[in-house]
């Protein structure tokens, strides 16, 4: 049984979404603050996390920083807030998608599957044996262990940056629309924008590139999209 962490100070939207979520199969923990939602988080395993943006004690940013330091799980944030700079700083942090209150609860299960079945096809120890490593210049991608290395050094993503770098590094000198990227990652059921990608992006140069400012590895084609250079 999946069991999935909810963040979430107003016991009202907690409950619905634990209720939700058992119906449909998910064993559930709530936390009703920033510090019992860490403490949680870092200590017990679990499949995923639907995190509040505004706690008491630490905010969801904090969190989502602090619980990426430790976890690869996914992060879906549950926000009141509908204001761009807030999704967008939320994905830079670490998050793997959003929803913004008030939602379909029905809607909110199907996003938690729909990232579930996604983590669970990357980490799979089922994956083609065709998907050997890719190495690139100092960039090594372990795709069946879920892991990226440059030089020596292993480089922590999350499953939606390594889903994205994976697919960008097994389609080489293509170049693919920011629409393309978010529609092949994230899938049309994403409430997203072309922004999440941008933001994934250039959080991926940041991790795997020796100048993000000059990257080696994923080029921007100024008015088409991008496309991973071997």
């Amino acid at each position: 049984m999946k069991r999935i962490l909810i963040i979430e100070d107003d016991q009202a939207i907690a409950e619905l979404e634990r209720d939700y979520l058992e119906i449909n199969g998910f064993e559930i923990e709530i936390a009703t603050d920033g510090d019992m939602g860490l403490k949680l988080a870092c200590s017990k395993n679990f499949d995923l996390i639907l995190l509040d943006l505004m706690l008491p004690h630490k905010n969801g940013f904090e969190l989502c920083r602090e619980i990426r330091k430790k976890r690869e799980i996914p992060i879906l944030m549950v926000t009141a807030k509908k204001e761009s700079i807030d999704k967008i700083r939320g994905l830079g942090l670490g998050a793997d998608d959003y929803i913004v209150k008030p939602f379909d609860p029905a809607e909110l299960v199907a996003r938690v599957n729909a990232h579930l079945s996604r983590y669970d096809r990357l980490t799979s120890v089922d994956k083609p044996m065709s998907m050997q490593e890719i190495i690139v210049g100092k960039l090594r991608i372990l795709p069946q262990a879920w892991r990226v290395y440059v030089g020596d050094e292993e480089i922590r993503l999350t499953s939606k940056e390594f889903e994205l770098l994976l697919f960008l590094a097994t389609n080489p000198n293509i170049v693919f629309t920011k629409d393309n990227l978010f529609n092949r990652i994230w899938g049309l059921e994403a409430m997203g924008d072309v922004a999440t990608v941008i933001v994934h992006i250039n959080r991926l140069r940041e991790k795997i590139e020796e100048d993000s400012s000059n990257p080696s590895y994923i080029e921007t084609v100024w008015g088409a999209g991008y496309r991973f250079k071997i």
